[in-house]
């Protein structure tokens, strides 16, 4: 198959684009939104198209400036033919509403008063969780009057309500009114999950005007033997080991991890990765000789950790419905190791670890349940194979690459078209 990053001979006699994404998150960022709109941004670059970002410092998942980055205020770079503009901001330790606000709030003023210098692009594309991205991405595209696509990674009004952050209730009507204004000035609107459809068109968003972009998978399979990696880590051949990955925020409710290794001795807990809430986790972890934290590992060792594990588990609190779909899972899936899901059985999340057919669901916030599914998986280590199976089939058949890219690229065309045909099959 021809890889996503390649020219497509399609683009052959096309007028190459000037396109402007908006993404707080951007490389050298590698958990989260940062590897999705990196790959997006690359693949238009490889196309030909003159592609610039307008991205913030790198500061993710550790809510921490990058040191290479540390004291910039701006900086202009290319990387990969993509010309990156970044803008500084604060960067909150702990996150509270009223600090959230602050970040927000501060790349929309440095993003508007410091426009990335470029010609008159042919299409703004934006991609949220970000509230200030979305609005400063249709502002943007108001003043050059070009087409805006936001794309909805996270729904930040109903993050606000059901993540637990401190203040967060009454922050949820304000953000749901900046995300109303950034997503009805849309062209179109891409949404990585139909389960964020609902909460668009309550938005005031026409759902005509909606299309459905999954994320696709972002990491190689496995190379290694698992006993290889195992070694390394200091796992043995004969304990369970449970591992999450990425980031150790309040809507992830790692605390059910945490308990369930005070729970049962035997099982090996490891989470990977850092966050605001890494520190209060480590508290309530003293004492627990079975749970361990590991930093986050780079892009060639990270899917050989996570397939080293026996059992990988993605958490949220029971709050945590129809605002967030973890981009692990895409990772997770890959690795060919069984999942096991502690999250609300309504959600996105939950919809989308049924449908790959890769995992276990289990009440949230529930440690005995969670520590059931992971003994039952290790007690059947054929079945706990056969689920883990499924996670490749799941990504070859619906999260690819470029399968995904060539969804950004419809909905490009479609929006700057102005025809509603293009990506339609892309919602199926």
């Amino acid at each position: 198959m021809r890889d996503a990053d390649q020219t497509d001979q399609s683009d052959t006699g096309r007028r190459p684009r000037r396109l402007l994404l908006v993404s707080t998150n951007y490389a050298p960022e590698h958990t989260g939104i940062g590897p999705y709109a990196t790959q997006i941004a690359e693949h238009w670059a490889a196309r030909g198209h003159e592609t610039h970002v307008l991205a913030g410092m790198p500061h993710y998942p550790s809510w921490s400036v990058d040191p290479a980055y540390r004291g910039a205020w701006r900086r202009t770079e290319r990387r990969a033919g993509v010309t990156v503009h970044r803008r500084r901001h604060t960067v909150p330790a702990r996150q509270t509403a009223a600090r959230r606000a602050l970040f927000e709030a501060s790349v929309l003023a440095h993003q508007l008063a410091a426009p990335p210098r470029m010609g008159r692009p042919d299409a703004v594309v934006a991609q949220l969780p970000s509230l200030a991205g979305g609005v400063v991405g249709a502002r943007l595209a108001a003043r050059w009057r070009v087409p805006y696509i936001p794309v909805v990674q996270d729904l930040m009004g109903a993050a606000a309500a059901q993540s637990g952050i401190e203040g967060g209730d009454r922050a949820a009507a304000a953000a749901a009114r900046v995300e109303a204004y950034a997503l009805r000035r849309a062209t179109l609107v891409g949404v990585i999950h139909e389960t964020f459809r609902a909460g668009v068109t309550a938005l005031g968003v026409a759902p005509e005007r909606i299309r459905t972009v999954p994320n696709w998978s972002h990491v190689a399979a496995p190379a290694r033997p698992r006993e290889e990696t195992r070694r390394r880590l200091g796992w043995r051949p004969a304990e369970t080991v449970v591992l999450h990955s990425g980031n150790m925020g309040l809507k992830q409710g790692l605390e059910v991890l945490v308990r369930a290794a005070r729970l049962d001795p035997a099982v090996r807990v490891v989470l990977m990765g850092d966050g605001n809430q890494r520190a209060a986790l480590e508290r309530l972890a003293e004492g627990v000789p079975n749970l361990r934290f590991l930093p986050a590992v780079d892009d060639a060792e990270f899917p050989e950790v996570l397939a080293a594990a026996d059992v990988l588990a993605v958490t949220q609190r029971a709050s945590v419905l129809d605002m967030s779909v973890p981009s692990k899972l895409t990772s997770y899936f890959a690795t060919g190791r069984p999942v096991v899901a502690s999250v609300a059985e309504g959600g996105g999340t939950a919809e989308e670890v049924r449908r790959s057919g890769a995992g276990v669901l289990v009440p949230p916030e529930d440690p005995a349940a969670l520590l059931a599914a992971v003994r039952e998986l290790a007690a059947d280590p054929v079945a706990a194979a056969e689920r883990g199976a499924a996670g490749p089939r799941h990504v070859a058949a619906h999260l690819g690459r470029a399968a995904g890219l060539a969804r950004y690229d419809a909905l490009l065309d479609e929006a700057l078209a102005g025809t509603g045909a293009a990506v339609e099959g892309a919602d199926r």
